[in-house]
């Protein structure tokens, strides 16, 4: 927004609650009472069932409002275990859902509560393109279920509405978008913040910085989600480094926590990106998790959008200290960082084959994110984008 112009946007918070401490968690049953829920089922993964410290506390909050634990949460939320949690939460009969662990929890227990409401095959429900080519989402009108977040990662899901499921059988991204699935809030407990392991901290971090950078390029330009964004970058710069020198303290993690919250708050304003998009079709088929290559492919994705996101570019280069405030710059800077945090400079690096190329580029144009970017790609672009970061 230039400083001759007048600010006009359209900015809408929807009701988010968080909570944040050693007594955090204290606040689940006053909340769920607060909504009249009186069957909670948590859904969580394999991984988290194992730490029974950090679990127990949740479940010991929760008292009698817990009926149930689904823990076959997957990476990528496959399919096969939505319908399986869908499946869960019907047979207990659930009021509300608690999601315990990373993104992928948090992703099937949206997408399981949708299917639950909507009772329709998943195809029906998913963005999709119409006779014309244009992707559309389908209004779900079903009352869902209310979500809690008690989170392990730093994942901006926490904050979002949509709801990616994969189907293995043909590699599909079959994305769900319905506001209802939106957590009424979230609660950082120190001992599930301690609970994954820092490499998957790291990954997810480097989601919450990329998001936040990809948001910070946005045509519309929004300066209440900017806040937000360029304060979530901050953060991630100034913490993520600690996390090495101090990995298994709770500190690094609660305030990479918070800068996913507040990426995942200002970026439902400000709309997707590029980098997001591809990392939707290229992760599941890479050795790293979509965060690394989300980071990965950032510095390509600006390239691609810097001739129309001039006073863009202006307002990144002043946020990373630069004087310079060139593409050229920001684009060095946003390097060097990546330097720093350990991230593959090549999708070779990651494990992805030339042949992934193709597949990866044809599905990303299919992803409803593609269209939030400033500058939107054709098959041609996004080939030649992933063939270069290759």
């Amino acid at each position: 927004m230039s400083l001759d112009a007048d600010p006009a946007l359209r900015h809408v918070s929807p009701a988010f609650r968080t909570y944040c401490g050693e007594d955090a968690l204290a606040a689940l049953p006053r909340e769920l009472d607060r909504l009249h829920a009186r069957r909670a089922v948590i859904v969580c993964g394999p991984s988290i069932v194992k730490q029974t410290d950090a679990l127990g506390r949740v479940q010991r909050a929760l008292g009698k409002h817990l009926v149930g634990q689904f823990d076959g949460v997957a990476e990528h939320s496959p399919l096969p275990v939505v319908q399986q949690a869908r499946q869960f939460l019907a047979e207990h009969d659930a009021d509300a859902v608690i999601a315990v662990g990373g993104g992928s929890a948090v992703v099937t227990a949206r997408a399981a509560s949708i299917l639950l409401a909507e009772d329709r095959d998943i195809r029906e429900l998913c963005t999709r393109r119409d006779s014309e080519g244009k992707l559309v989402s389908p209004r779900l009108t079903a009352p869902k279920l209310p979500q809690w977040v008690v989170p392990s990662t730093p994942t901006t899901a926490y904050a979002k509405a949509g709801s990616a499921v994969r189907d293995p059988q043909t590699g599909e991204r079959l994305a769900l978008f319905d506001p209802k699935t939106r957590a009424q809030g979230v609660v950082f407990d120190p001992a599930m913040a301690l609970t994954a392991p820092p490499r998957l901290v790291r990954s997810a971090a480097l989601n919450v910085f990329a998001m936040a950078v990809e948001g910070l390029q946005s045509r519309q330009v929004d300066p209440l989600a900017d806040a937000q964004l360029a304060h979530a970058l901050r953060t991630v710069v100034t913490w993520l480094p600690l996390l090495r020198t101090d990995p298994e303290g709770a500190r690094p993690r609660l305030h990479l926590m918070l800068a996913a919250l507040m990426s995942g708050h200002g970026s439902d304003h400000t709309g997707g990106g590029l980098a997001q998009a591809l990392s939707h079709t290229v992760g599941p088929r890479s050795s790293a998790s979509n965060g690394v290559v989300e980071a990965l492919l950032l510095p390509h994705v600006i390239r691609f959008n810097t001739g129309v996101i001039a006073h863009r570019i202006v307002q990144l280069a002043e946020l990373l200290g630069l004087r310079d405030h060139t593409a050229d710059a920001v684009i060095g800077k946003i390097q060097r960082l990546l330097e720093v945090f350990d991230v593959p400079f090549r999708l070779r690096d990651v494990g992805l084959s030339q042949t992934d190329l193709v597949e990866a580029a044809d599905h990303a144009l299919g992803d409803w994110t593609i269209t939030g970017g400033p500058r939107v790609p054709d098959r041609v672009d996004a080939l030649s984008l992933l063939s270069n970061a290759w």
